[in-house]
């Protein structure tokens, strides 16, 4: 069983920056990546980044690579998700979740959710 928790989600301007966290916790954690995913409204789940628990692999959506950057504190137990130059259509519901991969559908574990909007 794996436990996430994010926070840092808000409101900010367009091209101002964000970091959201999520704190893990579960024995098997090791077993699986943590990855980022976003919701827009009437959307569907859209795999942002994800970092390998045991390895610190990171592993992006290639048209936000350069703007998001995930980062790991093994001592924390956190992941973190520096969002830069934001855009309105960055505006979202924002899950953290543990499993494997790119798609939703491979992540059995999520967060609650953090609310991120951009006004432009």
């Amino acid at each position: 069983q794996v436990q996430l928790v994010e926070s840092g989600g808000g409101l900010v301007q367009a091209g101002g920056s964000l970091r959201l966290s999520c704190a893990a916790s579960g024995r098997t954690l090791s077993r699986y990546a943590v990855g980022w995913f976003r919701q827009a409204p009437g959307k569907e789940y859209e795999f942002v980044a994800g970092i390998t628990w045991s390895g610190g692999v990171a592993f992006y959506v290639d048209s936000l690579k350069g703007r998001f950057t995930i980062s790991r504190d093994s001592a924390k137990n956190t992941v973190y998700l520096q969002m830069n130059s934001l855009k309105s259509e960055d505006t979202a519901v924002y899950y953290c979740a543990a499993g494997t991969g790119r798609s939703s559908a491979a992540y059995p574990y999520w967060g609650q959710g953090t609310q991120v909007t951009v006004s432009s």
